[in-house]
């Protein structure tokens, strides 16, 4: 009997448990639908959101569903390694909403995102840094590479010119290094780095990449004088800093999910998007965007850096092309040979010179003179010294916006393109890149641009895509004068005329006769015997390559040079791409 009563206590205990553990729990609101919201990117900057009075319950931080892994989807990828602590901030949902009742506006964003994506999350990643980092360009500038703040912040991540030249973002009157896909990259990831170790959080470190670290620096030690907190929202900042963080995680939420908040997001294939391609002289705009068989549009989209109509070598010598086009361009380059590539030039005008003899001397109208430079001027005449963007020949005027329309652009030989099915191949000691080019019928600038092999050299054990055949043949499209798209900026810029390329910092006339003629050049020469050259004491690898009149680039693969490569007095070189 007693054994029974335990037995019914022990029972009706348990029965009690199991009754707690079912009891209903509070039912807390539904998180009702919503969107994502970003800032205005460029002119002018996005408002700042009014503070928020903090309800007695925080809404529910959104939680990321688990969507079916797809190796070729850069999204998936992103929100694989998704690292940032959640937060209880009412500021999220306000940026989330703004987000989600413009969904042209993420559209837009992540179109513009796809061309630059992909190498950002690959440094990202190759850095160990939270995927969120990735998503920056998002808050910043919508990834919109022409995006100028009031503050004349500039490019995808927003650089002030002081902290971008402290961080080797060279800019002068051609080149804007904050623009640079590559270098501001770079930049703004060794940034956050620095001030991830200063500050011992990723929260405080992003407060401190938008308003300042000497800001954040005083506002905590603030906080430590009078015994408070220092954590990222404990902290007495701008209106701008402490949306900030929050802006940011409400683009992850809504990466995280798009779905739930009634958005789509266009497709990031995980591949590189472009590759680089050297170039060793200047060169119009205008005129690699036909050796690449590109738009004026497509080409400055992807190297945003430059301020006039014309690519400087010396202040960049890598050009960003989208990796189907980089042997195309690098074959009608080789065909163009050793002839100019620019018509444009920089004039040091002196204070109290006359525009209209300016003009003259180099064979324009003081209008067109005054359409491709903010002129500082008073009755005529300069009030200061300034740089001025002229043709190269003086002699030769520009044509009017009618002579360009009606000018017949000509168009080089078809170049060949590898075919998009491809193999794969193991190198093998002794392998040459002009070997495996004349095994499998390519071309050496097509495995070098195909397998983005860096300074075009294979090594032993190397895993290489080869061609399986020939594609059709790629030319570049002959049109009726320079291509002149409409080159509105999304954000307040000027419309652009016919007969005109925008670029960030200028509209300019093209010079048609020098970009237009001559650009059909003939095939190739037969191939020849070996020939070698002896190396003589003073050599260089452009000195030769000059003498000979053939490329760098060339000279350098056929002897398997790499960037630290010597010559040596008597050491042979291959000067012939015929073995």
């Amino acid at each position: 009997m007693q054994s029974r009563s335990l037995i019914g206590l022990v029972g009706l205990a348990i029965a009690v448990l199991g009754g707690c553990a079912t009891a209903p729990r509070e039912r807390t609101e539904p998180v009702p639908e919503v969107a994502i919201v970003a800032t205005v990117p460029a002119l002018p900057s996005a408002p700042v959101l009014a503070p928020i009075v903090e309800p007695e319950a925080a809404p529910p931080i959104l939680k990321a569903i688990p969507l079916p892994a797809r190796e070729d989807d850069l999204w998936m990828r992103i929100r694989g390694r998704f690292a940032l602590a959640p937060m209880q901030s009412p500021l999220i949902k306000e940026h989330e909403n703004w987000y989600q009742n413009r969904p042209d506006y993420v559209k837009r964003m992540t179109e513009r995102s796809q061309l630059y994506l992909f190498h950002i999350v690959e440094e990202v990643e190759r850095r160990g840094l939270p995927s969120e980092i990735a998503l920056l360009p998002m808050t910043e500038s919508a990834f919109n590479p022409k995006a100028l703040s009031r503050s004349k912040a500039s490019g995808i991540w927003q650089f002030i010119s002081s902290t971008g030249k402290h961080f080797g973002l060279d800019q002068n009157w051609w080149y804007d290094g904050r623009r640079d896909v590559l270098a501001a990259t770079n930049a703004a990831l060794d940034y956050l780095e620095k001030l991830h170790r200063k500050f011992g959080s990723w929260e405080l470190a992003l407060a401190a990449y938008n308003c300042g670290e000497g800001t954040v620096g005083r506002a905590i030690a603030t906080n430590q004088g009078k015994g408070l907190p220092t954590d990222y929202q404990s902290l007495n900042l701008s209106n701008e800093a402490r949306n900030y963080v929050p802006k940011l995680l409400a683009v992850k939420n809504i990466i995280a999910d798009p779905q739930a908040f009634g958005l789509h997001l266009n497709d990031v294939p995980n591949k590189p998007f472009f590759t680089t391609v050297e170039i060793s002289k200047h060169i119009d705009v205008a005129l690699a965007a036909r050796f690449a068989d590109m738009s004026v549009d497509e080409l400055v989209a992807l190297n945003p850096a430059y301020n006039k109509p014309m690519i400087t070598y010396n202040d960049s010598e890598r050009l960003l092309l989208p990796t189907s086009k980089a042997s195309v361009f690098s074959a009608n380059m080789r065909r163009y040979g050793t002839r100019q590539l620019h018509t444009w030039q920089a004039y040091r005008a002196s204070k109290g010179e006359h525009i209209d003899k300016i003009a003259a001397r180099f064979g324009m109208s003081p209008a067109q003179l005054r359409n491709l430079n903010p002129l500082r001027e008073k009755r005529g005449k300069l009030l200061v010294a300034q740089l001025l963007l002229v043709p190269l020949h003086s002699a030769r005027p520009l044509p009017t916006a009618a002579q360009i329309a009606e000018a017949q652009i000509e168009a080089p030989p078809p170049v060949m393109a590898m075919s998009p099915a491809a193999e794969t191949y193991l190198v093998q000691k002794g392998d040459t890149l002009f070997g495996l080019a004349k095994r499998f019928g390519t071309s050496i600038d097509a495995l070098v641009a195909d397998n983005k092999l860096p300074n075009g050299i294979v090594k032993v054990g190397d895993t290489i895509g080869v061609p399986g055949g020939f594609g059709s043949a790629v030319s570049i499209t002959g049109q009726q004068g320079p291509s002149v798209p409409d080159a509105a900026a999304e954000y307040g810029a000027a419309a652009v005329k016919p007969g005109s390329v925008a670029f960030a910092g200028s509209v300019a006339a093209l010079g048609q006769d020098d970009v237009g003629k001559g650009i059909r050049t003939a095939r190739p020469a037969p191939a020849t015997k070996p020939s070698f050259y002896h190396v003589k004491r003073g050599d260089t690898v452009y000195s030769i390559a000059r003498a000979l009149r053939i490329a760098v680039v060339d000279l350098m693969l056929w002897n398997n040079f790499t960037s630290t490569s010597k010559l040596h007095p008597g050491a042979r070189l291959r000067v012939s791409q015929t073995p």
